[in-house]
């Protein structure tokens, strides 16, 4: 055969391409070795495409990191700043080593047993943490939006923490499920790619479904369910709050005051108040913006989720190869989209980095030497 075929952590074997000996390569139905300048620029524009999507998720979330934590009026940002947090980690451990998984300039390159199953916890732990994540953010604000006395009761700086150490015993949780169940198998020792198929059967088929489950369909609920209820709130307020109708001037008795003068609605006014034109733009910048929230969700995770349900409760569908890292790639942009999203979207944290950009740029290096040395000495 052409190949050794390994199991791995994603959904199909995993296959160590070997020098054909003879004949032609077998592939017994997986994807086919790859031929030496086939589609050249294809590959050089989906490397490019890859470092680009890794290069902006290191410098966007690490912007708004540098801009929530030298800011103290922005720390009460804690889920978005973990977010940012969650998806740097992705940026500098999932996307490199995506890179080196998907592109044929580093075929050479093979992993270990010991090396998949980290690089699958790491994986599947960092999608779930950020994926709750975003769905905590959500209903965080919900709270704050409709419920704003009681958010600034019990949004205390120990429920987040809570909610973060949820977020993370939940991920750490639905990662071993994906570890539990590996093939020990002491001839196999290294694979070309690893994926989240470690071996077929009905443990890959629980996995898949109960990580869908619980990091895809529920979070989808809740954000659908948190941003309609938001919008519905926000439309209801713009419209309390629209001008109110006609008013008439009718004269009441003859006096010097004008308090003798009596307002009364005219008849001629609706029955239903009209949104200002100022309103009415920023009801459709609010609805804009949940759109693209939960449009950006939807398209960055739903391929990844539905490819690997049909991959699993299929019968003849195979996991791995293109279609897997295209989806995985679609996922993976979520960490470079996020930061822009749920922070950049933000008006404080905008306005706030562009005042510190200002201050880098008008402060000379000197000068800014000299405060940081003084701020030390006085502290």
């Amino acid at each position: 055969a052409g190949g050794q075929s390994l199991p791995t952590a994603s959904g199909s074997s995993a296959r160590l391409w070997l020098p054909p000996q003879g004949g032609p390569n077998t592939t017994d139905g997986l994807e086919s070795p790859p031929v030496p300048g086939q589609n050249a620029a294809q590959e050089a524009v989906g490397l490019l495409c890859m470092v680009l999507l890794t290069v902006t998720a290191l410098v966007a979330n690490v912007v708004v990191l540098v801009v929530i934590l030298k800011t103290p009026l922005l720390r009460k940002f804690i889920f978005v700043c973990h977010l940012c947090a969650v998806d740097l980690l992705s940026a500098i451990f999932l996307m490199p080593l995506g890179i080196i998984s998907s592109s044929s300039c580093f075929d050479g390159v093979i992993y270990s047993i010991a090396e998949c199953r980290a690089l699958i916890f790491l994986n599947v732990c960092f999608i779930s943490a950020s994926i709750l994540t975003v769905s905590v953010i959500s209903v965080e604000r919900y709270y704050y939006i409709v419920h704003p006395m009681r958010y600034e009761v019990k949004m205390t700086i120990r429920l987040a923490v809570a909610g973060v150490v949820f977020i993370w015993v939940k991920s750490v949780l639905v990662t071993v499920l994906a570890l539990v169940g590996w093939p020990q198998d002491n001839g196999a020792t290294s694979a070309s790619r690893c994926t989240v198929y470690w071996s077929p059967g009905a443990h890959k088929k629980a996995f898949v479904i109960i990580f869908s489950i619980a990091c895809f369909v529920l979070p989808t609920v809740i954000i659908f369910a948190v941003y309609c209820s938001v919008y519905r709130v926000a439309r209801l307020a713009a419209l309390q709050h629209a001008p109110p109708p006609a008013q008439a001037a009718v004269p009441g008795p003859r006096s010097g005051s004008a308090a003798s003068q009596v307002s009364i609605v005219t008849s001629r006014s609706l029955p239903l108040p009209r949104l200002s034109p100022e309103r009415f733009l920023g009801s459709h910048k609010a609805i804009l913006t949940l759109v693209l929230i939960v449009g950006q969700f939807l398209c960055c995770w739903l391929p990844f989720f539905a490819f690997h349900l049909h991959s699993s409760v299929s019968a003849g569908a195979a996991g791995g190869g293109h279609g897997e890292m295209t989806v995985t790639w679609i996922a993976y942009s979520s960490f470079a989209i996020n930061p822009f999203f749920y922070g950049l979207l933000n008006r404080q944290i905008r306005e706030e980095l562009a005042r510190l950009w200002r201050s880098c740029l008008n402060r000379p290096l000197g000068q800014e030497l000299c405060l940081a040395v003084s701020e030390a000495s006085v502290q």
